[in-house]
């Protein structure tokens, strides 16, 4: 107990240093100007220094970053909900029957993906039903949906061969053989399935052939290149030792209730590398993911230490969150309590359901945003670079605004393109008896950053977000090709919505990528983005995960404001490579191919 108050506190007193320095010395002076870098040839090492991308350290982007003014986004966001329209009809089940089963409160997710390769995504939804059933096959199936040429979806799961039966949380959509055709993981309470894409629009289901048929009880699950040797591996969170068939018994105030997760001893997640053969082997104990506690229930994958390396950030439920930093492509080290992102700025431990990741401040580090139970606010956490994470929640409005709501799933992202962020929240309850005075059915919530506050814009956003629901998964797709990504939110025994983005914006870029000696599908490529000679940098990565129980597109979208000068991207590949591309058109959508 005595080391952990030694570390807090030595945290807060770097933190406050830091920012006495920065007042110190000038930190309203407007951020230098990046310079010009001419092209030259790749950088192909694989443990090449973040340095060769960006020479300025982490310290000084931060002690360089102004509090300038920006554009709003006050009356320029516009969501149409359109998922009857579109043939999108889609009700997850809880299977809630009166028993207060825990499995019921936690809902499922949906996955964007081209299962078919014409051009067009495709929506996978996780589905629950009874999850005591002893007849697992009478329960309704995962759906597919496919997009038709006309923008309307039509279901495909009896002609692409699936058949998931299990109790659905969470879907992964990741390239595991590199074929160009998306596979698909699916997190259960009980056995998890994959199903392989087999390329010609049809799926087979190979979990337990391949030995990752984890039968405990699973919820997200993210696909990336965690030794860098050029495949997708996967992480998966696992929750509680519950058994929906035969349930522990808990009350709540003399009165029958959902168990508590912490009467309940955790899962360890587990993650499987990718031995490029069609197989996979367990390896979160030798590659050092794990930690004390767990019960996870978010997962995102990203560059979280700037130094070129993928990590690993797991939202765990009442205990202690993980932050797993890669040892340079040698297995990782738990580290969340030392960079500050274990617990809240307070020293309390949380409910954390989805994790939203982005760089909300433009310092060229990306921040984490936390969803978390009613009464204890989302947090978000600001990446100081060298020096961790500092919880920002109230300075920046976020614990105010989400401190009566429930959340689950969230995103971090600019959805007008003006280059200032917005925040996307599902909210809603998990016990309808026991609400605590909230409500089952909430609100959601769309807040947008104003370079000091996160205000809450959503009434006049969307009408939708002005209706209760109990809201779990987002995932973020351009399904109708216009360059800017829409939203696809899962409910509890609700329809789901499909929400287009109509909204009033900027200038754009939307890139895809094609692997060579990187996975194909460029999971983890990092972009640093200039435009103009007195611009600042942007930084971008496509993240693996993140939300919660859900998998957006695999695609960057890159918002450009009002400027119109050509537009200059630094492209690091998830194995070292490195190129510099200018581009003079802009809102269209550029494929970046990884140089050999």
């Amino acid at each position: 107990m005595t080391d952990f108050f030694a570390i807090r506190v030595t945290i807060r007193l770097t933190v406050v240093s830091c920012l006495w320095l920065c007042l110190i010395v000038g930190c309203n002076s407007q951020r230098s100007s990046s310079e010009g870098t001419s092209p030259s040839e790749s950088t192909t090492s694989p443990t090449g220094s973040a340095d060769a991308i960006d020479p300025t350290s982490s310290e000084q982007r931060h002690e360089q970053r102004a509090v300038a003014a920006v554009e709003t986004s006050e009356g320029k966001l516009h969501f149409a909900s359109v998922a009857a329209d579109a043939g999108v009809e889609f009700v997850y089940q809880n299977g809630a029957s009166g028993k207060l089963l825990m499995v019921e409160s936690l809902g499922g997710g949906a996955g964007w993906l081209d299962f078919d390769r014409d051009g067009l995504l495709d929506v996978w939804f996780c589905q629950g039903g009874d999850p005591a059933t002893m007849q697992p096959a009478t329960r309704p199936l995962d759906q597919l949906f496919r997009q038709r040429s006309t923008g309307s979806f039509v279901s495909a799961t009896e002609f692409a061969g699936i058949s998931e039966t299990g109790y659905s949380q969470g879907v992964a959509v990741g390239d595991f053989d590199n074929d160009g055709f998306p596979d698909v993981y699916v997190t259960n309470c009980g056995p998890n399935t994959f199903f392989r894409n087999l390329g010609d629009g049809t799926f087979e289901e190979v979990a337990a052939q391949i030995s990752i048929d984890d039968s405990r009880w699973s919820s997200s699950a993210a696909w990336a290149d965690l030794d860098l040797d050029g495949d997708l591996d996967l992480y998966v969170c696992n929750y509680v030792q519950y058994d929906p068939l035969n349930p522990m018994k808990c009350e709540k105030d003399g009165r029958p209730a959902l168990c508590h997760p912490r009467q309940i001893p955790h899962w360890p997640d587990e993650c499987y590398e990718n031995q490029g053969d069609g197989t996979f082997v367990p390896r979160a104990r030798d590659w050092g993911l794990f930690g004390d506690g767990n019960k996870g229930l978010g997962v995102v994958v990203a560059d979280l230490t700037n130094d070129g390396f993928p990590d690993i950030y797991v939202a765990n439920d009442t205990t202690p969150n993980f932050l797993f930093v890669s040892a340079r492509g040698k297995g990782f080290t738990e580290s969340a309590l030392r960079l500050g992102t274990a617990l809240s700025g307070d020293g309390a431990m949380q409910a954390s359901m989805g994790v939203a990741i982005g760089d909300y401040d433009r310092s060229g580090t990306l921040d984490l945003c936390l969803t978390h139970f009613t009464g204890e606010s989302n947090t978000l956490y600001q990446n100081l670079g060298a020096f961790g994470f500092n919880d920002v929640s109230g300075l920046t409005g976020i614990h105010q605004a989400t401190l009566n709501r429930l959340g689950f799933g969230t995103v971090m992202h600019d959805f007008d393109a003006n280059g200032t962020m917005e925040m996307m929240v599902t909210n809603g309850h998990i016990d309808d008896l026991h609400a605590d005075g909230d409500g089952y059915e909430q609100l959601p919530m769309l807040l947008t950053w104003n370079g000091s506050r996160w205000k809450d814009v959503s009434a006049a956003a969307c009408p939708e977000f002005t209706q209760k629901r109990v809201g779990r998964g987002i995932a973020l797709g351009d399904y109708d090709a216009d360059g800017d990504d829409d939203m696809l939110i899962v409910h509890q025994n609700s329809p789901s919505m499909l929400l287009r983005n109509d909204s009033d914006g900027g200038h754009w870029l939307r890139l895809q990528f094609i692997g060579r000696r990187s996975s194909r599908s460029g999971q983890g490529t990092r972009i640093h983005v200039t435009q103009g000679a007195a611009a600042s940098e942007q930084v971008f990565e496509l993240v693996s995960g993140s939300s919660y129980c859900s998998t957006h597109e695999p695609a960057l979208f890159i918002p450009l404001g009002d400027a119109t000068g050509d537009v200059t991207l630094r492209v690091r590949w998830p194995l070292g490579t490195v190129e510099e591309r200018t581009f003079s058109e802009i809102d269209r959508v550029i494929t970046l191919v990884e140089p050999n």
